[in-house]
């Protein structure tokens, strides 16, 4: 569902400009010490700084204070919130605590701490994204809780006002992958996916190619068609371009694993285990959120996203473990276990960027192994790379955007553990070597042509069982906001 918060300028103080507006609350940032802020409503019963002590408050990032206060001719509510040492990562969860506390309220006034453009922006993303629900209740979800806060008004102070457009349109840019992640598989096939793409294309001014079943075949995209074969949905290869008029010279290449449901196939997953199923397609929806963007933040890299979308079901046409797939190329694949999907469909959009697109990089995103999410846990994405810049500034951006990544290595010394005994490769280790993450990631190479490469593991961070901070239950977004803040770097 699109972000309902509205964001505009304060014009003023923010006590003043709350009278003004009518807001129902008012928020004055509160540094480490406490330090209180140096203005406040009329007519409250003691200090600042006794409010704060008497809570026992200590400024940090996502803590808030609340007391009644006049607010012009009413009584609304002050919120004191923490905002540790205002760096941009403070204040995204700064702006979350805000945001999700004025929820049931039409307006709130937010002051904020002297702070950078990127801190503007954070605490914009911060506030937009804590306010997100998905919902397809029949009474719009009126009875699930309050409804996000209607409008934020910024007292920027020193700050780049513009900032908060840019915090706006990435927090844009992680809902719609968050909608289309967390819409149940009961209407989301491949083909409802690429008409999300036709959609998003006449949006955003990007060229799209959307490859059928029949096209597929042609083209010999073996991989597609052979998890897809299952379903009585069809797969589709999903491609969408954005070319600037002031292009630097510059061609990227997203990828994004489109399994629109897993069940696992014929190598059935338990039944628990299929309840988030409808995200395994995570990866292709922040390749088409960041597609969306990228005229908005003015990205002037030259880029191509390419979603491979399939549903993985069981059937008497589903693929069999013991298959032989011959993936876009030319290049077979052993299917050993046919849960292991999301590397075969993968394969194909790589060789595909590789041998067609001329890409000068490809970053491939997917929710590809439950070992990425053993190693690293819930918030952090696991990252391989063929080339050390690309990987320092895939981390940077990721930790920019507060979407942090952490290198992993691409171990050659268990590239045999791939090997097949009648293929190139087998789509799983079949040698002990362990490793399952690193595994999926030295399959993955195998078909990206030579070319500068990346993968993003993000099994973890992809989906969310709770609330907290900008984050909120179900899908997540992960990868939309880190991609599009390497994108628009002068050093992509």
């Amino acid at each position: 569902m699109p972000i309902q918060t509205r964001v505009r300028d304060a014009g003023g103080p923010p006590v003043e400009a709350a009278a003004s507006l009518g807001a129902q609350a008012v928020a004055l940032p509160v540094r480490p010490g406490p330090t209180a802020p140096s203005d406040a409503p009329p007519g409250l019963p003691c200090s600042l700084d006794e409010l704060l002590a008497l809570h026992g408050a200590k400024g940090e990032p996502g803590e808030v204070v609340a007391a009644p206060a006049r607010l012009g001719d009413g009584l609304g509510e002050l919120l004191l919130y923490g905002v540790g040492e205002a760096a941009p990562a403070d204040l995204r969860k700064a702006g979350a605590a805000v945001a999700r506390r004025g929820r049931g309220r039409d307006t709130l006034v937010a002051g904020l701490p002297d702070t950078s453009a990127d801190g503007l922006s954070a605490f914009v993303e911060g506030a937009l994204l804590a306010g997100y629900q998905f919902t397809i209740r029949s009474d719009d979800g009126a009875g699930k809780g309050k409804a996000p806060l209607g409008t934020l008004a910024l007292a920027t102070g020193s700050a780049d006002a513009r900032a908060a457009d840019r915090g706006a349109a990435l927090a844009r840019a992680t809902a719609r992958a968050r909608d289309l992640a967390n819409q149940p598989s009961t209407d989301k096939g491949p083909s409802w996916l690429a008409d999300r793409a036709a959609d998003l294309a006449a949006e955003a001014g990007l060229r799209l190619r959307v490859l059928g079943e029949k096209e597929l075949a042609e083209g010999g995209f073996g991989g597609l068609l052979t998890v897809g074969s299952g379903s009585p949905r069809p797969p589709r290869l999903i491609e969408l371009s954005y070319t600037p008029e002031d292009a630097d010279g510059r061609h990227a290449v997203l990828v994004g694993k489109g399994i629109t449901f897993d069940s696992g196939g014929l190598s059935l997953k338990p039944n628990d285990n299929m309840k988030t199923m409808k995200t395994d397609m995570a990866g292709g929806a922040a390749v088409m959120a960041v597609m969306g963007a990228l005229r908005d933040l003015g990205v002037r890299t030259r880029v191509t996203g390419l979603v491979a979308a399939a549903e993985n079901m069981p059937s008497g046409s589903a693929m069999r473990p013991g298959d032989v797939v011959a993936h876009y190329g030319g290049r077979t694949c052993e299917v050993l276990n046919t849960d292991a999907e999301g590397r075969l469909v993968l394969a194909d959009a790589l060789a595909y960027a590789a041998a067609e697109l001329d890409p000068d990089v490809i970053v491939d995103v997917a929710t590809l192994t439950g070992a990425a999410k053993v190693a690293l846990g819930l918030r952090h994405g696991a990252l391989y790379a063929t080339d050390d810049d690309l990987a320092a500034a895939l981390t940077a951006a990721g930790q920019a955007a507060g979407e942090p990544l952490w290198r992993m290595p691409l171990v050659d010394d268990y590239r045999p553990g791939i090997d097949s005994d009648v293929a190139d490769v087998a789509n799983i280790e079949r040698r002990g070597f362990g490793g399952g993450s690193i595994m999926a990631a030295l399959f993955l190479r195998e078909f990206a042509g030579g070319r500068r490469w990346a993968h993003l593991d993000v099994a973890g961070p992809a989906r969310s069982t709770g609330d907290d901070a900008e984050i909120t239950k179900g899908a997540t977004g992960f990868g939309a906001r880190l991609l599009l803040t390497w994108l628009a770097a002068p050093s992509a």
